[in-house]
C-alpha cells in the first residue's frame, strides 16, 4: 500500500522561535579559542540593547566558586540591562565544579582554581573594551561579586600573562558592582565553600593565600567606583564580608555607595520571584547610581 508523507509549511511562531535560537547561539563566544589557553568552556554570551549601549557590563554569577546560578544572577540580569539600554556580557568563569564539591578530586589533581577565575574575567574585560569604545564594568554576586571586586583590585596584575597575552588596553573596569559578595577569606566571616573553591584544597589553609585574596586588605586611592549592597540576614554571605569592605573603601576614599538591607536574604539576582519588598529596590538604586558615575 502506498502511504503519503504529508508535509507542512512552519508557522510564522516556530520560524521567529528558530531565529532568536541562532541568534542566542551566536551571541555566545568562547573566549579562550586562538590562545595558549586550552579551557574551551568558558563562555560570555552577549545581551545587546537596541541603538547604542550607554556601557557595557560583565555579569558575573555567583555559586561558591564551585557553579553557577545562570538563571537569577546571570541571564535575568543581563536581559534587565538590555532593557535598560546596557551591553551585558553573563561571563560563564571556570568553577571548582559540583563533581569536586562531592568528590575533593583536587586533592589529587590541580583542578580549577585562582588565578583561573581572574584570568577569565581579564579575558572578557580584554575582549569587550577591543569592541567597545565606551565604559566598561562589571557586576556580581556572591562569590561572583567577589570576582569582580578582585578585578578592580588587582587590575595591576596581568593575570593573562601566562597565556602570553599582553593587552593593549586597560585591564581597570569602570566601575564595578559586588552584590552580596564574598569578601574576605581571612577574617571570620569567611564564606569557607567559597574559600575552598577559589584557593582549592592545597592551598585553602596557607595563610598568606588566604590574605592575598582578601579583598579588604587590598583597595587603593585607584580603584574603580563600587556599588555594594547585601542583606543583614544572609544566610549564605555573612553581612559582615560587606561591611568589612565598606570600611577599607572609606578609609581609601574611593566613591562607592553602600547600601544595607535588613531583610532579602542570598542569591535573588534579578528575579523577581526571590526578591522581597526590600531587595526590590536595589536594580533602581543601582540604575540611579551608575547614571551618575557615567556623567562623572
Amino acid at each position: 500500500m502506498d502511504r503519503k508523507i504529508h508535509t507542512r509549511k512552519p508557522c510564522v511562531a516556530t520560524l521567529l522561535l528558530l531565529c532568536l535560537f541562532c541568534l542566542s547561539a551566536s551571541a555566545q563566544e568562547k573566549i579562550w579559542e586562538g590562545t595558549a589557553c586550552t579551557n574551551r568552556r568558558v563562555t560570555l554570551t552577549a545581551y545587546l540593547p537596541e541603538g547604542e549601549p550607554r556601557a557595557a557590563i560583565v555579569v558575573c554569577p555567583g555559586g561558591s566558586y564551585h557553579w553557577h546560578d545562570l538563571e537569577a544572577e546571570g541571564t535575568k540580569v543581563a536581559q534587565w540591562l538590555a532593557s535598560e539600554g546596557y551591553a551585558a556580557y553573563v561571563l560563564k568563569y571556570r568553577t571548582a565544579g559540583r563533581f569536586e564539591f562531592i568528590s575533593k578530586y583536587r586533592t589529587l589533581v590541580r583542578g580549577r582554581r585562582h588565578p583561573d577565575m581572574i584570568c577569565d574575567l581579564q579575558r572578557a574585560i580584554q575582549l569587550v573594551r577591543e569592541r567597545y569604545q565606551g565604559p566598561v564594568g562589571a557586576i556580581g554576586f556572591s562569590a561572583g561579586g567577589h570576582l569582580v571586586m578582585s578585578s578592580a583590585e588587582f587590575f595591576g596584575t596581568n593575570f593573562l600573562a601566562r597565556y602570553g597575552i599582553e593587552p593593549a588596553v586597560s585591564l581597570r573596569p569602570d566601575f564595578v558592582a559586588p552584590i552580596y559578595p564574598v569578601v574576605t577569606l581571612s577574617a571570620a566571616p569567611a564564606h569557607k565553600r567559597s574559600r575552598l573553591g577559589l584557593l582549592g584544597e592545597w592551598t585553602v589553609n596557607k595563610q598568606e593565600m588566604r590574605d592575598s585574596l582578601s579583598l579588604e586588605k587590598h583597595v587603593k586611592a585607584n580603584t574603580p567606583p563600587v556599588f555594594l549592597l547585601n542583606c543583614v540576614d544572609d544566610p549564605i554571605v555573612d553581612y559582615r564580608n560587606s561591611v568589612l569592605l565598606d570600611s577599607a573603601l572609606s578609609a581609601w576614599s574611593v566613591p562607592h555607595l553602600y547600601t544595607q538591607y535588613a531583610t532579602g536574604g542570598h542569591g535573588f539576582g534579578a528575579d523577581a520571584t526571590r526578591q522581597n519588598k526590600e531587595t526590590s529596590q536595589w536594580q533602581s538604586a543601582f540604575l540611579k547610581w551608575l547614571d551618575a558615575v557615567l556623567v562623572d
